[in-house]
């Protein structure tokens, strides 16, 4: 019996010495994390983790400019006793609008047919009873003057060689490339986001941080110029008022407060 006590020994003490080991590591694991707030009392993990303030703006930006371009809406109508005759003379008078606007310099890319229509034409008898009496054809196009200037005469230039056949629907204005106009109005309206979120940080006793995300909204162009109402046939001379095109955009910032 007595060699076994110094090898019981030898493995308590062993046991001991691991147990001491592993109290240390432990120990010193926890430390930094009891050290993390002053004054000895440790730091909530809630409140190590928490996310700084944030403010969300939105921000509103607007671009003016003159219009480069004005977009005619124009054509032709006939009626006849029969389609194949309102076709063929609404043929006529859209060979004739095609030529005099190519005579006023538009480019075949500036030209576009946007509808072509027959119908027939109805008359109500006495008696109630309607009956077709004729055929309407027509065909309308879209047409760009690039020189804004000479808008009025190629609308004059179409009224005299339609005569009664011809139509003019309406006048719009725009720019060619709003790309340009629209870079202004994203500038502004980053501005606008940011001098608010700045005033927001300065109320509310912080300084504004980083940008975290930003959004944009589609852009939107109030009312692309005027639209000119439907013309007489015989009102050969017509003024034009551009005025101006405007951008509008709008942003969706949020900015830390620190």
């Amino acid at each position: 019996m007595t060699t076994r006590r110094p090898r019981a020994a030898a493995r308590t003490a062993r046991l001991l010495a691991a147990t001491a080991v592993l109290g240390g590591l432990l120990a010193g694991t926890a430390a930094p994390a009891l050290a993390a707030a002053p004054g000895g009392t440790p730091l909530p993990a809630a409140a190590r983790a928490a996310e700084p303030a944030t403010v969300t703006v939105a921000g509103h930006g607007r671009a003016a400019a003159a219009p480069d371009l004005a977009i005619l809406s124009i054509g032709v109508e006939a009626s006849r006793a029969t389609a194949k005759e309102a076709m063929a003379a609404q043929k006529t008078a859209a060979e004739t609008l095609l030529a005099v606007l190519h005579k006023q310099g538009i480019a075949e890319r500036d030209i576009r047919t946007d509808s072509l229509s027959l119908a027939p034409v109805y008359t109500q008898s006495t008696e109630g009873e309607s009956r077709v009496t004729g055929y309407q054809a027509g065909q309308a196009f879209s047409v760009k003057v690039r020189d804004i200037d000479r808008t009025g005469q190629v609308v004059g230039a179409v009224n005299d060689a339609t005569r009664d056949a011809g139509r003019i629907n309406g006048v719009v204005f725009d720019v060619a490339d709003p790309s340009a106009l629209r870079a202004k109005a994203r500038e502004a309206a980053f501005r606008d986001a940011y001098d608010k979120a700045e005033q927001h940080a300065r109320l509310s006793g912080h300084r504004l941080g980083r940008l975290v995300s930003l959004s944009e909204g589609e852009s939107v162009r109030p009312g692309p110029g005027g639209a000119a109402p439907a013309l007489a046939a015989e009102d050969s001379g017509v003024p034009m008022a551009p005025g101006e095109i405007e951008e509008q955009i709008t942003v969706s910032a949020v900015f830390e407060l620190l």
